[in-house]
């Protein structure tokens, strides 16, 4: 496919935007990074736009000329906002897409399943469990709709939980890379000794650019991303404590006492939430995508040290 001239707008620049940002101009493209304020860093062959994503006036013209455009949006990770914010912004990009002929693909998680006792299959319905799971299976019917009317085409690009360079939202994140860092126990809800799958924020970013180069039969539907092979959350915290030269201490949470902690965390109340996702095993089924398109990811002992050292070189330490 020729990339010579073409531009993907990119909404959103968080750890997906970026590296989803960073892959398009390596493979040619000329990307627009589009949030409300300008990012730290671009690389080159990127520019900014300012707009916001809420707003579908703001958007269109930060759109104007797109063929496809890639929705890489984070919100605070805060159940009312999400209520709020997800179908809101959903609503914006679809009409500003709608308006500007622009195909979308949407960065999207896994949350809308809810509790599931099974793998994971694009196939399941979006559920009404919870806030956060609720946002999202708002926003997905808003894409779904939209789609079956004929005014945007749409595909989802859905994650499990990601990790990498600068991600610190995450089961592997500030409360458990980050804290094997600063050589405290890695924190975890509910069970470390369950089967869970997570993917590396570039692969989740290759995903998406893989969407946005695909053809229009890969569209009005959801394709979930390929995830290196399982282990579980204690396993992988191992890794990443032999990276960093330091024991592999977890200390697990009960849901219970984070039920009650939430009472007067509010941080800790939206991981309570979210405990469908270490109480049992967190299994994804990507055999729809790894057949269309690639399974070939990044290795997971070689990603997870790095994210690890990542959380160590950002702290100084």
């Amino acid at each position: 496919m020729s990339t010579s001239g073409e531009t993907i707008p990119v909404i959103g620049y968080g750890p997906v935007g970026q590296q989803t940002g960073k892959l398009l101009v390596d493979k040619g493209y000329s990307v627009r990074a589009i949030q409300r304020s300008p990012p730290a860093h671009l690389p080159q062959g990127a520019s900014f736009v300012r707009a916001d994503a809420t707003d579908t006036d703001s958007l269109i013209p930060a759109l104007a000329g797109a063929r496809t455009v890639i929705l890489a949006l984070g919100l605070p990770y805060d159940g009312k906002v999400w209520a709020q914010g997800w179908p809101k912004a959903m609503s914006a990009v679809l009409g500003a897409c709608e308006q500007t002929g622009a195909r979308l693909v949407y960065a999207d998680s896994l949350y809308l399943y809810g509790p599931q006792n099974r793998p994971l299959t694009e196939d399941l319905p979006p559920v009404d469990y919870g806030r956060k799971p609720t946002a999202r299976s708002n926003a997905t019917r808003l894409w779904q709709r939209a789609f079956v009317e004929g005014r945007v085409m749409t595909a989802a690009v859905r994650a499990p939980d990601f990790y990498g360079p600068g991600v610190t939202t995450s089961i592997l994140g500030a409360v458990t890379l980050g804290r094997l860092a600063q050589r405290k126990p890695a924190q975890i809800l509910a069970s470390a000794d369950h089967l869970h799958d997570v993917v590396h924020v570039k692969d989740f970013a290759r995903a998406l650019v893989t969407l946005a180069e695909a053809s229009d039969d890969a569209f009005g539907q959801a394709w979930h991303v390929p995830t290196p092979p399982t282990l579980t959350l204690r396993g992988i915290i191992a890794i990443a404590a032999a990276a960093l030269a330091v024991p592999a201490r977890i200390s697990v949470v009960p849901v219970w006492q984070a039920r009650l902690a939430g009472l007067f965390l509010p941080e800790v109340r939206e991981a309570a939430e979210m405990h469908f996702l270490t109480d049992r095993a967190y299994l994804v089924d990507s055999s729809k995508f790894r057949e269309r398109f690639w399974s070939d990811n990044l290795p997971l002992e070689d990603s997870v040290a790095e994210a690890a050292l990542s959380f160590r070189h950002a702290s100084g330490r």
